[in-house]
């Protein structure tokens, strides 16, 4: 026996797709639509934000604040929340400042989940939460969002993607710890319903569960879709951690904040996590989010919003993606939210030879045919299912489009080949 092995908990956890398509970005420079951020500058009122607390005489802001959350940051939550929410929400006992929304999961997850705990997942999901609930000594049970209600065989919508009811009441017991919503989600930019939500939160009523709904996208929603909060449905509040991103919100992941707001009696576990793992979060990137943040506070609502402007000049990066794929013969699925879109490339199937690739699922064999022979990388979606479920997304690629216009370009010349 190996004495410095890896810990059982961390096995089967080694090989990573992004690891995998990394290397494939950089052993074959594609067009790289496969990574989740941003290829452009962010808005100029964040990162003046920044110079000038790198500048600022008080000095202060280049120390450690407070481990729950930078005080100014808390403050501009607390009020941009119980807005939003229509609440009176407390800064002191119902927020957490994370480093980056996969620490507040992280948190969220290792603080409630214990020895045998089962945690429902709804796939395709953010591929961390199955590693999350098993480093944590949890059981995760899947359950896929499927294709139901597709009315057009040339197009997919987000909305075309449903739970079954019934299939997911059945992994409601008494060992359920939890349940994670994403939305609007990541893969699919499905923008959950109101009725949705109201199922999925009386069953957490029923079987006393928590949710932690994952919201980082909570700003990047296209009309006439709107995003509803699960936390403001009757009897929510108190069993369910809300996370929140602002590398997400302002298109700087590097900064690597996120925040978690909930009932102080679900949101305790993820503070102790906390504060016996990184404690605090980096000061001076705290305040001027919270600079921001104050003055997006005063135009929220309105078309001035740095928030409507990215839906809207995401919408059209969106709807010019959609346009290219039904062009080329491939099936796009309409995100109402985020900015990844999946496109069903199985018509192309007859044109192409996958014979070279060697993987098992035929969507890592497409897109590393696409990466190699075309230019382009971008993610295969089995990637986010458990292994049951694999097949639901082996026909898809997942691209990520919140792209410069010279890079959206380029993806239309390099795809129009295909035809």
């Amino acid at each position: 026996m190996d004495k410095f092995a890896l810990p059982h908990r961390f096995c089967g956890f080694g090989k990573s797709v992004w690891d995998e398509y990394n290397r494939l970005a950089i052993d074959y420079k594609p067009l790289n639509l496969g990574m989740g951020f941003p290829n452009f500058h962010p808005p100029e009122e964040i990162t003046k934000a920044l110079f000038e607390v790198a500048n600022s005489p008080n000095t202060n802001l280049h120390q450690y604040t407070r481990g729950y959350g930078h005080p100014r940051l808390i403050s501009i939550l607390t009020k941009l929340y119980s807005k939003l929410l229509q609440r009176n929400l407390n800064g002191q006992t119902e927020f957490l400042v994370t480093n980056g929304a996969q620490q507040a999961l992280y948190s969220a997850i290792t603080g409630h989940i214990d020895e045998g705990d089962e945690a429902i997942i709804i796939e395709p999901y953010f591929d961390l939460y199955g590693p999350m609930i098993k480093i944590a000594g949890g059981v995760a049970k899947f359950i896929p969002l499927r294709l139901k209600n597709q009315k057009n065989k040339n197009l997919i919508t987000s909305n075309d993607w449903v739970l079954d009811p019934d299939e997911l009441e059945k992994l409601f017991n008494k060992k359920t710890k939890l349940i994670i919503l994403n939305t609007p989600h990541n893969p699919l930019g499905k923008v959950f319903t109101l009725s949705e939500l109201e199922m999925i939160a009386n069953l957490c009523i029923k079987y006393n569960v928590l949710c932690i709904s994952d919201e980082v996208y909570e700003f990047l929603v296209y009309e006439p879709s709107k995003h509803v909060r699960i936390s403001t449905l009757p009897g929510m509040f108190e069993r369910t951690l809300t996370i929140g991103s602002a590398g997400k919100t302002f298109s700087v992941t590097g900064w690597r904040v996120g925040w978690i707001y909930g009932g102080q009696k679900v949101l305790r576990n993820a503070q102790v996590v906390h504060q016996n793992c990184v404690y605090t979060c980096t000061t001076p990137i705290q305040e001027a989010i919270a600079i921001v943040l104050e003055k997006e506070f005063e135009k929220l609502n309105s078309n001035e919003s740095y928030f409507a402007k990215m839906s809207n000049e995401l919408k059209k990066k969106r709807d010019f993606m959609v346009d290219i794929f039904q062009k080329i013969g491939m099936v796009p699925s309409i995100p109402d939210g985020g900015y990844f879109i999946l496109a069903d490339w199985s018509n192309l199937a007859g044109k192409i030879n996958l014979d070279q690739e060697e993987d098992e699922f035929k969507d890592y064999k497409f897109t590393k045919w696409l990466c190699k022979n075309v230019g382009i990388l971008g993610i295969p979606p089995s990637a986010f299912y458990s292994d049951l479920n694999k097949n639901i997304g082996e026909n898809f690629v997942r691209l990520c489009f919140i792209k410069s216009e010279e890079d959206l370009m380029k993806t239309k010349e390099i795809l129009e080949k295909l035809k």
